[in-house]
């Protein structure tokens, strides 16, 4: 059998939402925007399986992984019979990658102890309380706080404004000098995350993102981009600012949530890719929860 594997292109941007939104998850991948963009990094491909919408990615040097199957759930079954089917045929082991426990539960539910699964904690994404990222208040935010207060008194020029087609250049021309003063050129995967940071601000409209921006002495110290992945979830994933503007990068994560996201219950800040650094970071905002993703294969 054949399923038609397909490049994401902009053009199918309405499908695949409408399948990605037929099922809540609060997973960073699963949004338009990141599938399209980090296509050139991982080689992501999608199609349609049984009414569901099915990604795979290149496993190594043989084979691929696939995401469990976005739909409807009485479709499941059918979707993974035959995922497993051309397994099968093409002679690759079935595995899905990026599976979350609720998507694991129902794997259980359909085929009881046929899978296991094996998650990766530096894959996990952070997800916080949005209003508390707003309010910063009570004694597990007084760091933050201050920074935002140190932040405003060496700054009180400062101001904010939503990412628009009048502003868009401007972030972008930050993100250049970001790349060169931080090395980019250098560092293969920094320079990747690069290149997507920066398509993120070019199809800005396109992808219909949300954005916003700070700046000081009218010049952009800091910007952000993101959009939602279900409806009470946003997915942060850009935050660019300065290093050496103090409490730039608490002022616009604060802000952003405050004046385009505050209608969200959550905030996914995504994962921290096994960084200790970022994994610090991340965890000093104090997380709600964390979206456990793993590998799936046949017990």
């Amino acid at each position: 059998m054949e399923i038609e594997f397909k490049k994401p292109e902009l053009e199918d941007q309405e499908l695949i939402k409408t399948y990605l939104w037929k099922k809540k998850t609060r997973s960073c991948e699963f949004t338009f925007a990141n599938m399209y963009l980090w296509t050139r990094s991982y080689k992501v491909q999608f199609a349609i399986v049984a009414d569901t919408l099915v990604f795979r990615y290149p496993r190594g040097g043989a084979g691929y992984y696939f995401t469990c199957p976005h739909g409807k759930t009485e479709n499941l079954k059918e979707a993974l019979d035959l995922l497993e089917a051309w397994c099968a045929e093409h002679q690759t082991e079935f595995m899905l990658t990026l599976v979350t426990p609720e998507q694991f539960a129902e794997l259980e539910e359909i085929y009881p102890g046929k899978f296991k699964i094996e998650y990766d904690r530096d894959a996990a994404d952070y997800v916080y309380e949005t209003e508390k990222l707003i309010s910063l208040s009570g004694k597990k935010y007084h760091g933050k706080k201050n920074h935002i207060n140190k932040f405003q008194s060496l700054y009180p020029d400062w101001t904010y404004e939503p990412i628009t087609e009048a502003n868009v250049e401007d972030c972008f021309q930050m993100g250049l000098d970001w790349r060169n003063e931080n090395g980019c050129e250098e560092d293969p995967e920094k320079n990747a995350e690069m290149c997507v940071c920066m398509n993120f601000l070019r199809l800005f409209k396109e992808l219909h993102l949300k954005g916003g921006l700070i700046r000081v002495q009218g010049r952009v110290v800091a910007f952000t981009v993101a959009e939602p992945v279900c409806d009470d979830t946003m997915v942060v994933h850009i935050e660019k600012a300065y290093s050496d503007v103090q409490g730039a990068y608490t002022m616009i994560n604060q802000q952003f949530l405050m004046h385009e996201a505050a209608d969200y219950l959550y905030v996914n800040r995504e994962d921290d890719a096994g960084e200790p650094g970022l994994r610090q970071a991340k965890l000093s905002y104090h997380p709600a929860f964390m979206v456990e993703k793993g590998i799936v294969t046949v017990v």
